[in-house]
């Protein structure tokens, strides 16, 4: 039996995975290790089959898994391989069972695998599943998101976050006819070459500040500064003089971890875009439908020249969507020469799971309740926290959360960076022995769903009280 240094997990050896695809390679086949979890409790977690698997997929994914956050590189041991989802919930192939904080990374706003949006799939696949031509749901999913977000005039659907940031940036410099941006450290746009640049998220998690394969006239045009700072913002703008196409933001930042915005800061940002002929994007990935019905920029009551979607929008399928000002997106191919095209955009199955999703969360007391459950939340951990003697500050808006173990404030990916990452591990780990399924990074946002209830904040709090003790 060995102990890991990182977890502090029991890791007991096991035989050999054999597998029909492993036994054809040159290579050896990983070693299998069953995993048990106690973390001085009475409770074990055993991630045996987990463990099987992934040394499996080690030998046919990079890394083993298809994202690279997935793979826990931040929080030390394997990663848990999920069998299924409901509501709140989750469970790995071995069986334990968790309350979810992660929600897919935020689509799951009305809770995983939900009856209805179930049941409109049903409906939807009867007729196909792709028609790679025009359909009726399109119209509608578009008039939903058009009436919801304050800067959308027009919409145009693709199939992911970084798809839908692709397409705003190429719109943006077709419209003002300049190449330059501005984005913001540990701001996450997608992988995307222009945007790899001090880009946070899974970037910061593997440590790299950029990525290999990425020629650097690809990013000369990107520039880059603190998050909440303006005279940074301003020195930009004054040696850029009339060459900046785009101000990229995430308006409240999920991927340094949760990062709110000063008001000010966001005012400044409209005012000297508008000064300069310069389009100010919001990437909504994450806060879109999330903060408010109409995202961050109706929360916060500023409204960007172009916004991209994501996550919500599609209820759980892969999807994404950029629009703003009808002038600016009738530049968008065929209206306009801005080129930009997809297979399975407008697919029928991501159009119903996000049309019935929308429907859902518009009802009256949606962002109310999540604003409880999240404030709940955030303020249990907090305060268990603290009275542990652990440094930690965080904070919430709706069902967006997030903490970090510094003294804080927390303004920029700078101040992030201060947080003790060896005790979140630590601190994940006893969370996950107990239950509870958080983002496996320090650097990550939290999500809350309308299936959360009381009693999972409760017993999500009593868990933290007693790993809080033991970290």
């Amino acid at each position: 039996m060995a102990v890991s240094a990182i977890t502090g997990a029991r890791i007991t050896l096991g035989r050999p995975l054999s597998s029909p695809s492993l036994t054809r390679r040159t290579t050896p086949p990983s070693l299998v290790m069953a995993v048990s979890i106690d973390h001085k409790t009475d409770k074990k977690l055993t991630l045996t089959k987990s463990e099987e698997a992934f040394a499996a997929a080690k030998e046919l994914l990079p890394g083993g898994v298809n994202s690279p956050v997935r793979a826990f590189k931040s929080v030390g041991g394997q990663p848990i391989v999920i069998d299924s989802v409901k509501g709140s919930r989750m469970w790995d192939i071995d069986g334990n069972e968790y309350i979810d904080y992660v929600g897919s990374w935020g689509p799951a706003i009305i809770g995983h695998a939900d009856d209805q949006v179930l049941a409109a799939l049903g409906e939807t696949m009867k007729k196909g599943t792709s028609f790679g031509a025009p359909c009726l749901l399109e119209n509608t999913l578009a008039k939903l998101v058009i009436d919801a977000v304050p800067s959308i005039e027009m919409v145009r659907f693709v199939n992911s976050g970084t798809e839908a940031c692709m397409g705003a940036l190429r719109l943006a410099r077709a419209y003002t006819g300049q190449n330059k941006i501005i984005k913001f450290e540990g701001c996450y746009h997608g992988h995307a070459d222009t945007f790899l640049v001090k880009a946070g998220s899974g970037v910061a998690t593997l440590g790299l500040p950029d990525s290999p394969g990425i020629p650097k006239a690809a990013t000369n045009e990107t520039l880059t500064a603190p998050y909440n700072d303006i005279l940074a913002v301003e020195e930009l703008f004054e040696n850029n003089k009339g060459q900046i196409a785009a101000v990229f933001l995430e308006p409240v930042v999920g991927n340094a971890g949760f990062i709110v915005p000063t008001l000010e800061f966001l005012n400044f940002l409209r005012k000297i875009t508008k000064e300069n002929n310069t389009l100010l994007v919001f990437d909504e990935v994450m806060t879109g439908f999330r903060l408010s019905y109409g995202g961050a920029q109706e929360y916060f009551g500023i409204t960007p020249d172009l916004t991209t979607l994501g996550k919500i929008i599609g209820g759980g399928l892969p999807v994404g969507a950029y629009g703003g000002r009808r002038d600016i997106m009738e530049m968008v191919a065929p209206a306009g020469p801005m080129y930009q095209a997809g297979t399975l955009s407008g697919n029928p199955l991501a159009m119903t799971a996000g049309i019935h999703t929308l429907q859902r969360i518009k009802e009256p007391g949606t962002y109310e309740y999540l604003d409880k459950v999240t404030g709940e939340l955030v303020q249990g951990i907090i305060e268990a926290g603290k009275r542990a003697g652990h440094a930690i500050c965080g904070g919430h808006i709706s069902g967006m959360f997030g903490f970090f173990f510094t003294e804080g404030p927390v303004y920029n990916f700078e101040d992030a960076k201060k947080s003790d990452t060896a005790k979140f591990a630590r601190f994940f780990w006893g969370m996950l022995a107990e239950g509870v399924y958080l983002a496996p990074s320090q650097f990550e946002a939290g999500f809350t769903s309308l299936a959360h209830t009381s009693d999972d904040i409760k017993k999500t709090i009593a868990a933290a009280e007693k790993v809080f003790r033991e970290i």
